[in-house]
């Protein structure tokens, strides 16, 4: 009896913790190509040094984006073989609609094609011109479609945001007052909606509390103003109140989800983020009226209002995808595998925002080679060197991306330049984690190298990042 017990504790005592391991395994596999030095400096001179240019095949680990660069599940998979492609009250259109009011709660919804296409849809019906949107650090294709329409976004996120040596828990938060002061300024009758970015990606991939989307709520109705949620990754926001915020840690994702969702009036989605599909999107909202002036632009922009754009079978595999991205298991290998990678740049010396954020790991440009002037694009000439180090293509959120101001066709220069590096869902391994910190490594050791950026020698009208051209200056 005495040694079996004995033989007990020192097992109790050699116990070692189980590892993390991804809650799924692989079952199909793309090969992809590892270039040289040489033919990459010969493709970025062609791609006139613009990220966006290059093909696929001339890129070993691509971390351009997370959106719709994802890898569907066996149930998506399945799903896709029984899309019904009618044109009008398609069964796919009542799984997704069954789907979408079951998570979030919002009884009417439009599909679109993809997020910036429920933007538009949704900001046709509701922003003209001389209005103001504000919010918390509007992205891309949000601010574009508020300023194609003459009107101003405004950014109220809170000053932690801007400081990446800073952590907190919620960088996405909007600072109150700053809202407040705007909501006071200008009449109600040119404040359309608020904005909430959740997660908000401008700032880092950084998560709004719940208790700041309650407070947002409170003054849009205080002001009688709609609140409109960019979900794109509202899952991942979930997830952080999980885990970081006070009263939810015994809650699942879903009813997470549910309350978020309960405070906001309209919300746009990419489905090609936190529903894990290669194409799609959807607008959603509580008013009847609201979806009835929406629907008209659905019609005229993306296609009858039960498919918008969408192909039956993928309208499955999205419904599948939103109730695979809302489960805490999931969640957690992807949000895990970000943080993996941000330690590992911590621990090289690599400057990153902090704490590291849902999707993506951004690498503070400014702090990384603080002797480029902002005139010369340092975000850009960060990016571009990563890609000629190791074949990795991210992008840049910084002065490029920021565009110029409507008004004065200045450039705007952000208070941050940043590197983002967009992690695809179940997609890379750690390994390729490792490939991408030791080749940030490198390129952060030479820094002090680096002598002059780039300047534009083409540029679009708005929305430039996308077809910008550069040259190098010597």
């Amino acid at each position: 009896m005495w040694s079996a017990f004995f033989f007990y504790l020192c097992q109790k005592k050699n116990h070692m913790e189980l590892p993390f391991a991804e809650p799924y395994k692989i079952k199909m596999v793309e090969n992809i190509y590892r270039s040289t030095r040489a033919e990459r400096e010969k493709w970025l001179k062609a791609a006139k040094y613009n990220l966006f240019n290059l093909r696929s095949e001339q890129v070993y680990i691509d971390l351009l984006t997370d959106s719709g660069t994802g890898a569907m599940s066996d149930k998506q998979w399945s799903e896709m073989m029984i899309g019904d492609e009618s044109y009008a009250g398609a069964t796919s259109y009542f799984k997704m609609k069954h789907a979408i009011e079951r998570i979030t709660g919002f009884p009417y919804f439009l599909p679109a094609h993809q997020g910036r296409a429920a933007e538009n849809v949704l900001f046709s019906a509701m922003v003209k011109a001389g209005d103001i949107v504000p919010g918390n650090s509007h992205f891309d294709t949000t601010k574009g479609h508020i300023e194609y329409r003459k009107a101003r976004a405004i950014d109220c996120t809170i000053a932690e945001a801007y400081d990446t040596t800073v952590s907190h828990p919620f960088k996405g938060n909007v600072d109150l007052e700053k809202l407040e002061t705007v909501l006071k300024t200008f009449p109600r009758e040119h404040v359309p909606m608020i904005i909430l970015t959740i997660t908000c990606n401008t700032s880092g991939g950084q998560p709004v509390s719940m208790q700041n989307i309650k407070d947002v709520k409170k003054l849009a109705d205080k002001y009688g103003i709609p609140l409109v949620f960019d979900s794109a990754r509202f899952a991942e926001n979930a997830y952080f109140i999980k885990v970081r915020e006070n009263g939810y840690a015994d809650k699942t994702i879903k009813e997470i989800v549910r309350e978020m969702f309960s405070f906001a009036d309209a919300m746009t989605m990419s489905s090609k983020k936190d529903a894990i599909v290669n194409m799609g999107g959807f607008s959603a909202m509580r008013s009847k009226e609201l979806f009835q002036n929406a629907s008209v632009f659905n019609i005229m922009f993306e296609g009858y209002i039960t498919y918008g754009g969408m192909s039956g079978r993928d309208m499955n595999a999205l419904a599948q995808g939103l109730d695979e991205a809302t489960e805490f298991e999931y969640l957690d290998a992807r949000v895990k595998q970000v943080e993996y990678l941000g330690k590992k740049c911590i621990d090289y010396g690599i400057p990153v925002q902090q704490p590291i954020g849902g999707h993506a790991v951004f690498v503070d440009a400014r702090r990384f080679v603080p002797q480029l002037p902002k005139e010369e694009f340092i975000a850009q000439t960060v990016a571009l060197e990563l890609y000629l180090e190791g074949g990795i293509r991210s992008v840049e959120i910084g002065a490029i991306l920021a565009d110029r101001d409507p008004i004065t066709r200045e450039n705007r220069y952000p208070e941050l330049e940043l590197v983002r590096l967009a992690i695809p869902r179940r997609t890379y391994t750690n390994n390729h984690m490792d490939y991408v910190a030791t080749a940030l490594k490198n390129i952060f050791d030479t820094r002090h190298e680096a002598k002059h950026g780039f300047r534009i020698t083409y540029e679009a009208p708005i929305m430039r990042h996308f077809t910008v051209e550069l040259e190098k200056i010597k």
